[in-house]
């Protein structure tokens, strides 16, 4: 499912002399090259040099500025987020004169992605990016490269007899924070939000911090990245509780399923999302002794907890989310469902299902569609739970089209999205270049 490398990273710089420019500029200008395990993430065609280089020549000390003013969403907001996504998370944006490489960077809470691509013109000049293959490293490493960079370029400064910078304020700042508990989750959750630190003077960020006791501190993570996405104005506890109390359906979470052993569950820093949920499906499959074709009504709602009008009941009313909410005894809980049809509750209730088993601390068990790390573990368990693939290719016997396709969906009760979806993520069809960004960020 995954084919991005798994790699080292670093940042580095090769001094060269340019004559003109600010002090800073020249002070840290150089070959800027980005390498993981030994691909270059920046090499390209040099037309005043007539060949090759590892990476551009440009002022590091703007990339170093970049990488320093957006540090918190590079680490923590996911892809695709907020209206100015591109402008934090793209190096092609940095500007100041230099033909910077197609690079983006974004990070799923656990895993951080770069994705270099190719320029897009052929005859690019005066730098012609080839583009590589994509790179997905622990977080904690680019955490590493990026804190081992910074003192290269503030090296050069100090050199030039350069006094202290706005980049080195910056940074200063940006360590300060990470040291203070506080203040690190503030930004985090902003950062998640996709907002810029101390950006915009609300409540928002207080009213999430307010919630984090009742709610469940990861829980929390989740529901500030909803808000960037979706734009939702769920964002307190009692907001969560007032859903649940008005169009939740009564659930048990001691009847709900659990597993009896959690040790084969691989840990989140160990393995991609989509493979976590696609193991933990396979275990829940094999302790309930389930065969591997459709999953029913029943026992979906039994291994929630529930009963079965929580399927067969149209919904009263809509909520921003799916969710499931327990009491803060942990002896009842409230399940709230979103969505109108029913093969996208019975996805939604298997995502809970799931976020049940692997994230078992929290009050909350929120669903959204936001590419964090624990959403998109819960998608792969709710596509393996409810179509495990090798039903799906018994099923379609060779046979891709789509109304095959539809059949399969109607016979498995998810939606077609879901069929079509395994089948590119196990190469049975072809993706086109939305879904093969798609698949880097699932």
């Amino acid at each position: 499912m995954e084919k991005a490398m798994t790699a080292g990273l670093e940042f580095s710089l090769t001094p060269e002399v340019l004559d003109e420019g600010t002090p800073e500029e020249r002070a840290a200008f150089g070959m800027l090259s980005i390498k993981a395990n030994g691909q270059s993430l920046t090499e390209g065609f040099d037309y005043y040099l007539d060949g090759f280089r590892t990476g551009p020549l440009v002022s590091t000390y703007y990339f170093a500025e970049w990488l320093a003013w957006n540090w918190w969403r590079l680490r923590w907001e996911p892809r695709p987020g907020a209206s100015d996504w591109n402008m934090v998370h793209q190096m092609n944006t940095i500007g100041e004169g230099y033909v910077w490489p197609n690079i983006e960077i974004w990070s799923d809470g656990q895993r951080t992605f770069l994705l270099s691509r190719a320029s897009s013109k052929p005859d690019a000049r005066p730098f012609r990016y080839v583009g590589a293959t994509p790179v997905i490293v622990p977080s904690t490493l680019f955490e590493r490269a990026v804190d081992e960079f910074m003192p290269r370029v503030t090296g050069r400064l100090r050199e030039g007899k350069i006094a202290e910078t706005n980049l080195d304020r910056l940074w200063k700042d940006i360590l300060e924070e990470r040291k203070d508990p506080d203040l690190a989750i503030r930004r985090r959750l902003e950062a998640l939000m996709g907002r810029d630190p101390d950006a915009i003077d609300d409540n928002a960020i207080d009213d999430l911090l307010a919630g984090r006791e009742r709610l469940g501190k990861d829980a929390v993570d989740e529901v500030a990245a909803a808000m960037a996405r979706l734009g939702s104005k769920m964002r307190k506890a009692e907001d969560f509780e007032a859903a649940a109390a008005s169009i939740g359906f009564n659930a048990a979470p001691r009847s709900a399923l659990t597993l009896q052993s959690r040790e084969q569950l691989p840990r989140p820093t160990e393995v991609p999302a989509w493979k976590l949920g696609v193991v933990a499906a396979a275990l829940v499959r094999e302790q309930e002794c389930l065969k591997d074709g459709k999953l029913s009504d029943h026992k979906l709602v039994d291994m929630a907890g529930a009963k079965a009008s929580l399927l067969s009941t149209e919904p009263q009313g809509m909520s921003e989310l799916s969710f499931a909410l327990d009491d803060p005894n942990g002896i009842n809980s409230s399940i709230v469902l979103s969505q109108r049809y029913k093969v996208g509750r019975r996805f939604a209730l298997a995502r809970i299902v799931g976020d049940q088993l692997i994230n078992c601390s929290g009050a909350l068990h929120p669903v959204t569609p936001v590419y964090t790390y624990r959403q998109k573990a819960q998608r792969s368990f709710a596509a393996e739970l409810l179509a495990p693939f090798d039903a799906v290719e018994d099923f379609m016997r060779g046979d891709y089209s789509e109304d095959r396709q539809q059949d399969a969906a109607e016979y498995f009760d998810v939606s077609t999205w879901v069929i079509n979806s395994l089948l590119k993520n196990h190469g049975k069809i072809e993706r086109d270049e939305s879904d093969i960004d798609r698949s880097i960020a699932a």
